[in-house]
Order: structure tokens, then C-alpha cells, then sequence
């Protein structure tokens, strides 16, 4: 079973309800076909990523997510029940809204896309740039289309 804690900062206006957030990560878990894994998720605002952006990767601007993995080099546990803890997903949420605008998509479904982002992040996904054919981008897509339905906002 997956623990999923969703934090939601002041600066994070107009949030989805962390109920929501939580059963979309659980579904994106689910998908992935992950069990075992504790992880957070907090929606912040620009500041305050800005912050861990200049912390952790040098930059000092804004982004969109961030995922702090805690598996690099981890087994993972022997036993159903044991749980590990994968790691934090950060996504500013003003920045996210900026996305939808610039791609012309819906706000909810961008949000969509930086979670299951972050999490394939955390499952030791990367890649390159930002081009669709990308594998981590092909998977991210193919979550996201089989979790169409799900609803945040």
C-alpha cells in the first residue's frame, strides 16, 4: 500500500483540495504499478521554489517541479509490507498556471502532467530535453491519457 502526504503552502492560492491531489497520486502509483512507497507532494508558490531551485540546482528562478528522489542506490523492500519512502514531489503552483497559459492548455491538466512528472522522476526517470519522443515524456503522456478522467480542480 502507498502513503501519499500532500502539504499545501499559503502561497499556493486557489489550491485543489489535497484529497484530490492525494487520489491522483495514488492512481498515477497505481498505473505505474508501484506498491510500497511513501512520498510527498507540496504545492508552493513562487518564492518559495525559487528558493529550493537556487538551494538544490544553482539556479536562482522559478520552476515548475522538483523531485527530491531518496531511492539512488536503494533496494526495494523484501516484503509487501514494508513501505519506502521514494521522496518529495515540489510544484509551484503560480508556475503551473503560467504553463497552461504558454501551452494553451487546461490548468488542471497541467498540474496533471508536473505530478506524474515528479513521480517518474522519483521512480529514476529522466531525460534530456523537453522533446515528445523522449521515453520519460512518452510514459508521462501515457499515464496521463489512461488517467483522463480523474478530477482536481
Amino acid at each position: 500500500m502507498n502513503s501519499v502526504d500532500v502539504a499545501i503552502e499559503e502561497s499556493a492560492e486557489d489550491a485543489p483540495p489535497a484529497e484530490r491531489i492525494t487520489r491522483f497520486v495514488h492512481s498515477v502509483l497505481e498505473t505505474m504499478q508501484i506498491d510500497g512507497w511513501e512520498l510527498s507532494v507540496v504545492l508552493c508558490g513562487d518564492q518559495q521554489m525559487q528558493n529550493l531551485n537556487r538551494e538544490f540546482r544553482d539556479k536562482d528562478e522559478s520552476t515548475d517541479v522538483l523531485s527530491f528522489s531518496q531511492l539512488e542506490g536503494v533496494n526495494p523492500p523484501s516484503n509487501n509490507s514494508a513501505t519506502l519512502y521514494a521522496g518529495d514531489v515540489v510544484i509551484c503552483l503560480p508556475h503551473a498556471r503560467r504553463n497552461a497559459l504558454q501551452f494553451e492548455v487546461d490548468a488542471e491538466d497541467e498540474l496533471k502532467r508536473l505530478i506524474v512528472h515528479g513521480v517518474l522522476h522519483l521512480a529514476g526517470f529522466d531525460h534530456n530535453d523537453n522533446s515528445a519522443d523522449q521515453p520519460m515524456l512518452t510514459e508521462q503522456e501515457r499515464i496521463l491519457l489512461q488517467l483522463k478522467g480523474e478530477q482536481l480542480l
